[in-house]
């Protein structure tokens, strides 16, 4: 659940920006095989969708598969669940970044115009704010990215953190426990690459 929570937020946020030219070429493709429009976007979103969540789940595993390298290690599919909880941080991570400006411009129309005016008649006033409208000002692109950055790097440095504190007991050896953690390095710095490069595809 948390890797697909990981890959879904990574592919709405790719869609438009990193994997766009991929997904026009082949849903021209599927166009031209003869499918309608909707079919064709619904069969392009999907293959992309499920090769994303893929993705995401082979680089866990590979983490994973590497601390079996090291001695004392339990079984894969304990540490497979064991470390699961170490991309939560990760995962919560990308939602801040995907949806905050989105969070922020529709909490004001939230409190604003649709609190004063819930059925939308344009007869309600309730608090006298009816009128007001969204400020797509409160936030500059600059206060966005800042968000964005520092949200994926404190989720990959907690998920860092829950990974080595599971690795301790695991591992009572704390040498053995620091070099299991090698490999989920490696993870979160691969998870770290893929938010950033989605971030700089998607603002550029």
């Amino acid at each position: 659940m948390v890797i697909a929570s990981i890959a879904t937020t990574s592919f709405d946020g790719a869609e438009d920006g990193a994997y766009k030219p991929a997904l026009e070429h082949v849903e021209k493709w599927f166009t031209e095989a003869g499918l309608g429009p909707l079919a064709t976007i619904r069969i392009a979103d999907t293959i992309f969708m499920a090769g994303t969540v893929a993705s995401v789940a082979i680089v866990y595993l590979l983490g994973v598969k590497g601390m079996r390298s090291v001695p004392g290690a339990p079984a894969f599919k304990e540490l497979v669940r064991g470390f699961a909880h170490s991309l939560i941080p990760i995962a919560l991570a990308y939602l801040i970044a995907h949806y905050f400006s989105l969070f922020v411009y529709q909490e004001q129309a939230q409190f604003t115009y649709l609190l004063s005016d819930p059925l939308g008649t344009s007869t309600t006033n309730l608090f006298g704010t009816a009128e007001y409208g969204i400020d797509f000002n409160a936030l500059t692109p600059n206060v966005i990215w800042y968000v964005q950055v520092a949200a994926l790097l404190v989720g990959h440095v907690l998920g860092l953190t829950l990974a080595h504190d599971r690795a301790l007991a695991y591992w009572p050896n704390y040498r053995d426990a620091s070099r299991s953690q090698y490999w989920m390095l490696a993870v979160m710095v691969a998870f770290t690459c893929f938010g950033l490069y989605l971030l700089s595809a998607g603002n550029g």
